[in-house]
């Protein structure tokens, strides 16, 4: 990074939790915080040592590792984590067979009170999850409130191991608990609730519908997705192996963002649950991937595995690094761009069928690697050309615009995409092309288009 940059992005970073950057501040659904950034409910979350520490760094908030009822819960003692690597070794996700917090409940009542007596300034907001009863929320709920914690979370999104005793997602995947649980939680408390949805569902709008028809004042999303990242060789066992035995886990880091970032504006452009307070997860790793999450609608968003990847002190290039962005996009306050992106988001059939563009190759910048011309003859459309000197030229009477070579290349900026404008021709298609936007749902090779026209 250019020393310039650095400079600039650096030089807000301060270890002074009462000095944190005033244009990042953030009320989610009633709670403040001082920056959007929080650590999601997870082992970092766990003790109050680490969540100290944590805010002492300079996190806007902390969702404490879900609590549940005593006799507590018992984790396995052997491996939790499995992962999936880049070829660089970088961590691209990870998966856990980790379950709620395995400490008494009084233990972390009495520490959650303590964080929240000495940061009265971050949002603490408490995960929950206990057997789908009433009686059962009835009598942790005022537990904690007599933390004065800031809000709950229920847990209705873990995949394994709680979804097995009817909690978890056995809960998230069914529209109608959701509702029940949801309001039994709002009949019995003071506090903002937020519901947690898992994205081992099909349409993650109908459990949010659910959420907010049970009275939820926020949802969270995503939680993990339920995965088997690899098998031993030699054991022949899923990893984590336990005494030769692996089961499915929970799927998280950048891998799931793509995921978690279609589910957040599906819920936040959807008719019912537009305007639902959404705190964002999966796969945060840097400022740049909490933008998005804020763009597409998110007021608040929670980070896990960057921070178990790199520690907590990542929160400086998080807040630092959005800080200037927005103060070169001119956004004063987080609230001047969350949900910008959301009316851009739109169903296939409405794309414009007349926006026509054609890959464009460098030859300054290539360096003959081949990898476009490659993927392009063989699993593609064969709109690549090598040349004398081994240079590659767009056929664009094949070009079809996929734009894979731009996605395979190497080396940024070599190839782009260059929109034809309009009166141009169109080798491809031998049109002119025309400045007028047309969608499927017009096209003439569309029946039901021509259907409705015929009607």
């Amino acid at each position: 990074m250019p020393p310039k940059i650095f400079i600039n992005i650096c030089r807000h970073t301060t270890n002074n939790e009462d000095n944190q950057l005033s244009n990042l501040q953030t009320n989610f659904a009633g709670i403040n915080s001082p920056n959007p950034f929080w650590l999601a409910s997870a082992p970092p979350t766990d003790k109050e040592y680490n969540v100290t520490r944590a805010l002492k760094d300079g996190w806007g908030g902390v969702v404490w590792k879900t609590l549940g009822l005593d006799p507590h819960i018992v984790n396995v003692n052997g491996p939790r984590y499995g992962a999936v690597w880049g070829r660089d070794r970088s961590l691209l996700g990870l998966n856990n067979i980790e379950l709620i917090t395995d400490r008494p409940l009084e233990k972390n009542l009495q520490e959650i009170k303590s964080v929240k007596r000495n940061f009265p300034d971050r949002a603490l907001v408490v995960s929950l999850m206990v057997p789908c009863e009433e009686d059962a929320w009835k009598k942790i709920l005022p537990m904690v409130e007599d933390t004065n914690a800031d809000g709950v979370e229920l847990n209705f999104g873990c995949p394994h191991g709680m979804s097995e005793r009817g909690m978890g997602s056995a809960v998230g995947q069914v529209p109608e608990y959701i509702s029940m649980v949801t309001r039994w939680v709002k009949d019995n408390t003071r506090m903002p609730v937020i519901v947690k949805l898992t994205p081992n569902i099909t349409d993650v709008r109908y459990p949010a519908r659910a959420a907010l028809n049970g009275g939820a004042d926020a949802v969270s999303l995503i939680n993990t997705i339920s995965s088997i990242t690899s098998v031993n060789l030699d054991t022949f066992s899923p990893e984590p192996s336990i005494d030769g035995k692996g089961t499915h886990g929970g799927y998280c880091g950048p891998a799931v963002k793509p995921i978690a970032l279609n589910m957040v504006a599906e819920i936040a452009r959807d008719r019912e649950t537009a305007g639902l307070p959404i705190s964002g997860i999966g796969g945060i790793t840097n400022w740049r991937d909490a933008a998005e999450f804020i763009l597409l609608g998110s007021g608040s968003v929670q980070v896990c595995t960057a921070a178990m990847t790199f520690g907590f002190k990542i929160i400086a290039e998080l807040t630092s690094g959005l800080e200037l962005w927005m103060e070169q996009k001119g956004f004063d306050r987080i609230e001047d761009f969350q949900g910008r992106a959301v009316g851009n988001v739109t169903d296939w059939q409405y794309l414009n069928l007349n926006y026509i563009t054609k890959a464009r190759i460098n030859q300054d910048l290539c360096i003959k690697c081949g990898r476009c011309y490659a993927v392009c003859e063989d699993t593609s459309h064969q709109a690549i050309a090598i040349n004398e000197g081994r240079t590659f030229e767009v056929i664009d009477e094949e070009c079809v615009a996929c734009n894979l070579c731009v996605n395979v290349c190497p080396v940024d900026n070599c190839i782009t995409m260059e929109q034809l404008q309009e009166g141009d021709y169109d080798k491809r298609t031998g049109q002119p092309v025309i400045d007028t936007y047309s969608n499927w749902t017009q096209h003439p090779n569309n029946v039901l288009a021509c259907t409705e026209e015929q009607e």
